[in-house]
């Protein structure tokens, strides 16, 4: 009996004294548990910060390859792509707010007889002095673009069409006063320019058509004024 109670006040004890060190062991276990919590929290936001700037650098050369892919090499205005995305968006806001907007096709008339005469580099600056002289006689708001070759476009806000017309015939002059000086030879290029008032109804290629049938009807008039 003795060794009985005995046995059973050691058992006793020992299970105390293990309750004690579970006891002590335990809150170190739960603390290092929170702290592994906090540092994979802390590699999250940290994969979180490196992979939004990763994004913002993408979408950065995103917008960059898209300028470029918008944007004529050699005389730094939208290229004929770049153009008729500015023109969808014009349309569709002259729909939407009912506002007023016109398109002027303008080819430059004597720029092949410059090339065969005088070589290509003189035709691309007789093509960047345009490019200058259409700038400052649009405004900030208006768009300059290059359709191909000779071929060039500017989409003009807020201009009735007797405006519009008349705004086509003033850049004419303009470009007609340019003079160059190739070789010890004097030349001078020109322009015919041909407009379409954009409305409510209008569409992007029915616009560049207008605009470019208006055009060669006007230059057909130019080369028979210079005949005459």
């Amino acid at each position: 009996m003795k060794k009985r109670t005995t046995a059973t006040a050691a058992g006793a004890a020992k299970r105390r004294k293990s309750t004690a060190v579970a006891r002590k062991v335990g809150p170190g276990r739960a603390g290092t548990a929170a702290s592994s919590r906090d540092s994979v929290a802390s590699d999250d936001k940290s994969t979180i910060r490196r992979l939004k700037a990763q994004l913002a650098r993408a979408q950065a050369r995103i917008e960059e390859l898209q300028a470029h892919a918008e944007t004529d090499f050699l005389l730094d205005i939208l290229n004929r792509r770049g153009f008729e995305r500015e023109l969808v968006r014009a349309i569709a806001f002259i729909k939407r707010y009912h506002a007023s907007g016109a398109l002027i096709v303008l080819d430059v008339d004597r720029l092949k007889p410059i090339n065969d005469a005088f070589g290509h580099a003189a035709g691309d600056e007789v093509l960047k002095a345009i490019v200058t002289a259409l700038s400052g006689e649009v405004r900030a708001s208006d768009v300059i673009g290059r359709l191909g070759g000779d071929e060039f476009a500017i989409l003009l806000w807020n201009l009735s069409e007797t405006d519009a017309r008349a705004k086509a015939a003033m850049l004419e002059g303009v470009i007609d006063r340019l003079t160059f000086v190739f070789r010890g030879s004097k030349v001078a290029a020109g322009a015919s320019a041909g407009v379409a008032v954009l409305g409510p109804h209008s569409d992007v290629e029915r616009a560049l058509d207008e605009a470019d049938r208006a055009m060669y009807v006007r230059k057909a008039q130019r080369r028979h004024e210079a005949h005459d």
